[in-house]
């Protein structure tokens, strides 16, 4: 189990060395190809035995579309489970599942690397966004046994131009298998940003439905959330193919 307080935790990488190294665990078992999220967010763990299931349909996987990484993405995200760095926000608890899509069992190993917006709206590590150097809402986590790569983080802002997301990267084996972006239903987006500190910037200009890259298929790519004591938790499972 990793220890959020360890420092051994935040191991910064290049993004070569999260496909190298982490995602080394894996290679024996994936090959390159698209990445699935499968239905039901605890497949996984539900599942029967493997492609009879499958076939017979009792295990139902659709294809989650590829989708821009977007002009924030930077190379050397740590490997941590916490990725606020104490900025404000609803705490968000992100369980991310990789699957092997011809079985829908857990893989261990593949590398999830994730990056967002804070609840201001604002990117970390960019000097047009006056946060050159700054590292939150970016980190990277080995999936365990169970196929689960999890992060601590904040229920997302908006700027201008873009709906509520989180971009994701699955990789394993020295490859990126996916890139893709987790979306928010907007009943519950609207909810939480009727809250300190989102309402303090009112009158988002972006919706799901007026998104030019989630009307691309982001509804494959909706998380599935519920309520914590803290919060929310939020969960979605991607299911990689060998193919």
């Amino acid at each position: 189990m990793i220890d959020d307080d360890d420092p051994r935790d935040e191991t910064t990488l290049t993004r070569r060395d999260s496909l190298l190294g982490l995602g080394g665990i894996a290679a024996a078992a994936l090959g390159a190809g698209g990445v699935l999220a499968a239905v039901d967010g605890e497949i996984a763990h539900a599942a029967g035995s493997g492609p009879a299931a499958v076939a017979s349909g009792l295990v139902t996987c659709v294809l989650t579309p590829e989708m821009t990484a977007g002009p924030f993405i930077l190379d050397g995200d740590k490997v941590r489970r916490d990725i606020r760095e104490g900025r404000p926000g609803t705490r968000l608890e992100l369980a991310t599942t990789v699957v092997d899509v011809s079985t829908c069992k857990p893989i261990r190993g593949a590398a999830v690397d994730v990056w967002h917006c804070d609840a201001g709206g604002t990117y970390s590590g960019f000097a047009q966004e006056g946060t050159e150097g700054e590292t939150f809402m970016r980190g990277i986590q080995r999936t365990d046994r169970n196929g689960v790569a999890r992060f601590t983080t904040v229920y997302p802002g908006w700027y201008s131009g873009r709906t509520v997301h989180i971009h994701v990267q699955v990789s394993a084996g020295g490859n990126v298998l996916h890139t893709g972006q987790l979306f928010f239903p907007e009943r519950l987006t609207d909810a939480v940003f009727r809250r300190t500190p989102y309402s303090r910037r009112p009158n988002r200009d972006t919706r799901n439905a007026t998104d030019s890259i989630f009307r691309n298929g982001g509804s494959k790519s909706m998380l599935k959330l519920a309520r914590s004591k803290s919060g929310y938790v939020g969960r979605i499972t991607m299911g990689i193919t060998r193919s």
